[in-house]
């Protein structure tokens, strides 16, 4: 009778670490998807900083090329897979920088932001 105690409670402990080990799995994609959100809001930030103090929207090509380029290169601190565009329309820039997650091929996420240099006259 003991005997099936034991193999009852070795069956509910490895059921338990099996939904630990799960946990922890989503818990480290949570967190990479976290810091790849983190590093694309720096990276268009940075292109922000940028707009604000030329105090212009429209940026030379070469330092766009230059801010693509990091933006590509995930080695360094750029995105898996990104890519990024920057759209400019009288006064406004919109920023749209992509990439796709490690673990999900197939799916793309995004992020947009609008910068405005105001015209003084």
């Amino acid at each position: 009778m003991s005997l099936i105690e034991i193999m009852v409670a070795v069956l509910l402990i490895s059921f338990a670490l099996l939904g630990l080990m799960a946990l922890q799995a989503r818990a480290v994609q949570f967190s990479v998807d976290s810091e790849d959100s983190t590093r694309a809001a720096l990276l268009a930030s940075e292109l922000a900083a940028t707009m604000w103090t030329l105090n212009t929207v429209s940026l030379p090509s070469t330092v766009t090329a230059a801010w693509q380029a990091e933006v590509s290169n995930a080695t360094v601190k750029g995105l898996p897979g990104g890519t990024g565009t920057v759209t400019v329309n009288g006064n406004t820039a919109t920023i749209l920088i992509q990439w796709q997650p490690p673990r999900l091929a197939a799916a793309t996420n995004r992020y947009v932001t609008d910068v405005v240099i105001p015209v003084i006259p």
